[in-house]
C-alpha cells in the first residue's frame, strides 16, 4: 500500500483506538508478570506504554462487557446476576447508550471482531444495532475454536459465527484466533485512516475454554509439566501473535502514530482449566482480587509520559468517558454514567480522579433467611419470622436449567408495573454522583436519605432507600420505588434493612468518607451494645443485609459481604495432574460447613495487604460501617435484576442448527413481561434429600474405590 505512517491525521486529529479484548487471562498469564509466559509482542507494548496495576473489571463475561460498552454498574443496567446464557431472552437495555454509538456521532467508523456475549435475542440486541458499522464473530459466551459450535445445555448446541447479521457459514476448520486477526487486518486494510478515525473492537475469544490451541504452539511450552497449564500458555502465545499482526497493520496502513491502544482481560482466570491469578487470591466468578484485578496496558504514540507502571485505581466503565472525551465527543449526553475520564491519569501520570469502585451487588446470590415484614408507616420495624421451613435456595446450576415449561414449580413474585417514561426520568434525576463530589451530594434529612448518615436500628431513621429495596418489581424500570407501607421482603429481596429497636444502651460510631477535596462528611451510627465493645455485626445488620453477596473498594479498603466465591490461593500448576473433580465436591463439602459460622464479612486494605491474607473485619468495625453504608447508599440507585426463565424458542434446530434472534421485530418487547425473577418455593425437602443422596454417593464412592485398591493389592 501507498499510505504509511507520515498519512495526514485527521481534523480535529481524532486518534484511531484499537481495544483488544481478551478472554479469561489471569494476572500470572502475561510475560511481564510470569517469564514461563512467551509473550514478547505484549511485553514489548507494555514496557513502551503504560502498564496499568491497579485496573480492576468483572469477575465473568457479560458484566465486564457491559460495563465496557455502557460505562454503567451491573446494578444500573439490570445484569447484576450471572452471565446472559444463549437461551435467555435478554440483552443491554433498550434505552441506554453504548460506547460506539458516542464515537459513531464524534465520527468514528466502528467495527468489532470477536465474542459479543451481550444478548441476541432479538435484532435489536445485536452489535450491528449498538453502535457498530460492522461484526464479525460470535454472539454467545464459550464457542469451540474450529467448528463454532456453541451449546447451552446437552442436545442445544448450534453453530455461532456471524458476519453482520447474517450467520457465516462455512468457516470451519478456521482457528478463531487466526479468522479474528485477518478480519481486523482486513477491516484496518480497507478503511482510509486520513479520512475517519477508526474505532475497533476486538473481542477474541482466546484465552477461555475449551483449551485447544494449534499443536505447532504448544511445542515452546513442551516442558510444562502440566498439560492444562502448557495448552493455555500456547493460548496465550496465539494472542501474542495476533496482537503482533495488528500492530503491524497499523504501522503499515498509516494509523500507528495517530493511535491509541488498549489491550485489556475481561476478567480473572480459572486455575483448573490452566490460567494462573497467583499471587492473587480467587479465581474468575468470584469478587476476590483474583477474580476482579485485570492485566491490561495502554500503548500509544500520544502518552505523555511512557515507559512507566501507573498506579491509579481505574475501573472497565472509566473507558466509555476516557475514550469518548479523546474522541472529541459529549460525554455530558450520557446520563447516569458510573466511569471516569481517567486519560490524564494514564497519560500524564496524575491522580486518578476515581476514589471507590462497587464491584458489584448481587441480591439473587444470597442464602435463606426468614420472611421480614415491615411496616414502614409505624414508629418501629416489627419483624415477622415466617413458619415455613427455612427454604434453602437451589443451587445456580440448577436454577438456570429451568426452562419455562417448568413454570408450575416456581412462583412469580409479581408487584404494580410502572410506567416506563416515568422510570427514564427517575433514572436521570437519581443518577449516582461522582464520588469526589461526595460531600456535596443533595442528601438534606427532608428526603429521608443520608444526610449525615443517622443510620439508626429504629425504623423510622432508617433512610427511605434502606426500607424500599425489591429486586421483584417490573422488569427494567430505571429507579426504585420511592416509597411503600407495609410490604414483605422475601428470601432472596431483602437487601438492606432496619434491625428491631434497640436496648436503651447506645454508642455512636462516628465515620469519616474521606472526598478528593480533604473534607469530611461525619456520620453517626447507633448501635445497641451491652457497655463494652460492641460485637460489630450486630450494628452491621441494622445497616446492610450482610448476607447479600456484595463487593465495594473504597481507597485503600475493600469490603466483601455475602459468599465471595471460592477464595483459595491457586499456585502455578507444576504438577502433571490438576486436583479432580471430587477433589473439588470435597473442598466444596469443607466450605459450606465452614460457612455454617455465618461468616460473611471481609475487609481488606488492598494496597497494604494486595493478596488479601489479613481479614480486618473484627479490628476495625467503623471501616466495616462506613463501607456498608456505601454499598446500602449504592444500593438505592440499583434497577431490579433482570434474569428471565430460557425461552424454547431460541432453539437452533428451529432455526437451521445457527444461534440467531429468535423474536421478530413485529413481536412486542417482552422487557416487561417477566415482572421479577423466579424463585423456587416447592419441593425443599426433594432438594436436600438430593444432597444428603449425593454425599452418599460420594461415600459409596470411596468405599468402591478402596475395596478395588485393596483387593488389586491382595
Amino acid at each position: 500500500s501507498g499510505r504509511n505512517d507520515a498519512a495526514a491525521p485527521t481534523q480535529k486529529n481524532q486518534p484511531h483506538i484499537i481495544f483488544i479484548l481478551i478472554d479469561d487471562q489471569g494476572f500470572n498469564d502475561i510475560g511481564y508478570h510470569n517469564p514461563n509466559i512467551k509473550s514478547p509482542t505484549l511485553d514489548k507494548l507494555a514496557a513502551e506504554g503504560v502498564k496499568l496495576e491497579n485496573y480492576y473489571v468483572q469477575p465473568i463475561c457479560t458484566p465486564s462487557r457491559s460495563q465496557l460498552l455502557t460505562g454503567r454498574y451491573q446494578i444500573h443496567t439490570g445484569l447484576q446476576h450471572s452471565i446472559i446464557r444463549p437461551s435467555q431472552p435478554s440483552c443491554l437495555p433498550s434505552h441506554m447508550d453504548t460506547l460506539p454509538e458516542r464515537l459513531r456521532e464524534a465520527g468514528y467508523a466502528t467495527h468489532m471482531v470477536g465474542k459479543w456475549h451481550l444478548g441476541f435475542y432479538r435484532k435489536a440486541c445485536l452489535p450491528t444495532r449498538k453502535g457498530f458499522d460492522s461484526f464479525f464473530g460470535s454472539l454467545t459466551g464459550s464457542v469451540d475454536y474450529y467448528s463454532y459450535g456453541s451449546c447451552d445445555g446437552p442436545g442445544l448446541c448450534g453453530y455461532d459465527l456471524h458476519d453482520n447479521e447474517g450467520v457465516a457459514w462455512g468457516q470451519e476448520g478456521k482457528y478463531s484466533t487466526t479468522l479474528f486477526t485477518q478480519r481486523a487486518r482486513k477491516i484496518l486494510e480497507s478503511h482510509d485512516p486520513a479520512e475517519r478515525p477508526l474505532f475497533l473492537l476486538l473481542s477474541l475469544q482466546a484465552v477461555h475454554t475449551p483449551l485447544s490451541p494449534p499443536k505447532s504452539y504448544i511445542y515452546p511450552y513442551r516442558d510444562m509439566a502440566n498439560v492444562a497449564r502448557r495448552k493455555f500458555a500456547a493460548m496465550v502465545s496465539t494472542v501474542d501473535e495476533a496482537v503482533h499482526n495488528v500492530t503491524y497493520a497499523l504501522r503499515k496502513y498509516g494509523y500507528y502514530r495517530n493511535s491509541v491502544i488498549i489491550y485489556s482481560t475481561d476478567n480473572g482466570a480459572q486455575p483448573f482449566t490452566g490460567g494462573s491469578n497467583w499471587p492473587l487470591r480467587g479465581r474468575k466468578g468470584t469478587y476476590w482480587e483474583g477474580g476482579v484485578r485485570g492485566v491490561a496496558f495502554v500503548h500509544s504514540p500520544l502518552l505523555r509520559r511512557r515507559r512507566r507502571v501507573s498506579k491509579a485505581l481505574l475501573h472497565i466503565t472509566d473507558w466509555f468517558p476516557t475514550l469518548v472525551g479523546l474522541a472529541g465527543g459529549n460525554v455530558s449526553q450520557s446520563q447516569g454514567l458510573d466511569g471516569f475520564d481517567v486519560w490524564p491519569a494514564i497519560s500524564e501520570g496524575k491522580e486518578s480522579p476515581r476514589r471507590e469502585i462497587l464491584h458489584n451487588i448481587d441480591p439473587l446470590h444470597k442464602p435463606s433467611a426468614p420472611t421480614m415484614t415491615w411496616d414502614a408507616s409505624a414508629e418501629e420495624a416489627t419483624v415477622v419470622a415466617s413458619k415455613r421451613p427455612a427454604f434453602k435456595k437451589p443451587k445456580k446450576k440448577k436454577l438456570l436449567k429451568q426452562r419455562p415449561k417448568q413454570k408450575s414449580a416456581f412462583m412469580l413474585k409479581k408487584k404494580k408495573p410502572h410506567h416506563a417514561a416515568k422510570h427514564k426520568s427517575k433514572l436521570k434525576s437519581k443518577a449516582l454522583p461522582k464520588q469526589n463530589s461526595l460531600p456535596k451530594l443533595n442528601l438534606k434529612p427532608k428526603t429521608k436519605v443520608y444526610s449525615q448518615l443517622h443510620l439508626k436500628l429504629h425504623a423510622s431513621s432508617a433512610p427511605s432507600g434502606l426500607r424500599n429495596l425489591s429486586v421483584s418489581h417490573a422488569s427494567r424500570p430505571k429507579s426504585p420505588p420511592k416509597s411503600m407501607s407495609t410490604w414483605t421482603v422475601s428470601q432472596n429481596q431483602n437487601m438492606s434493612r432496619s434491625g428491631p429497636p434497640p436496648p436503651t444502651y447506645k454508642t455512636q460510631y462516628k465515620l469519616r468518607v474521606k472526598s478528593k477535596s480533604k473534607r469530611t462528611l461525619t456520620q453517626q451510627q447507633n448501635v445497641s451494645h451491652p457497655e463494652l465493645t460492641p460485637t460489630p455485626h450486630v450494628g452491621f445488620q441494622s445497616v446492610w443485609d450482610t448476607s447479600v453477596q456484595a463487593a465495594i473498594r473504597v481507597g485503600d479498603w475493600k469490603l466483601l459481604t455475602g459468599d465471595p466465591g471460592h477464595g483459595e490461593w491457586v499456585p502455578p500448576q507444576v504438577l502433571p495432574t490438576l486436583p479432580g473433580r471430587w477433589w473439588n465436591l470435597e473442598r466444596a463439602f469443607t466450605t459450606s460447613h465452614e460457612s455454617s459460622s455465618h461468616k460473611n464479612v471481609w475487609l481488606f486494605n488492598i494496597t497494604g495487604d494486595p493478596y488479601e491474607r489479613q481479614d480486618l473485619a473484627d479490628q476495625r468495625p467503623d471501616v466495616v460501617l462506613q463501607l456498608l453504608a456505601r454499598l446500602a447508599y449504592y444500593n438505592q440507585t440499583a434497577v431490579p435484576v433482570y434474569f428471565p426463565p430460557d425461552d424454547p424458542r431460541a432453539n437452533p434446530n428451529d432455526h437451521g442448527g445457527a444461534w440467531v434472534p429468535w423474536v421478530g421485530e413485529e413481536e412486542e418487547d417482552t422487557e416487561g413481561e417477566y415482572q421479577g425473577v423466579y424463585k423456587k418455593v416447592k419441593n425443599s425437602n426433594k432438594k436436600r434429600k438430593k444432597k444428603k443422596c449425593r454425599l452418599c454417593k460420594l461415600k459409596a464412592f470411596f468405599l468402591k474405590l478402596n475395596t478395588r485398591m485393596m483387593s488389586n493389592r491382595i
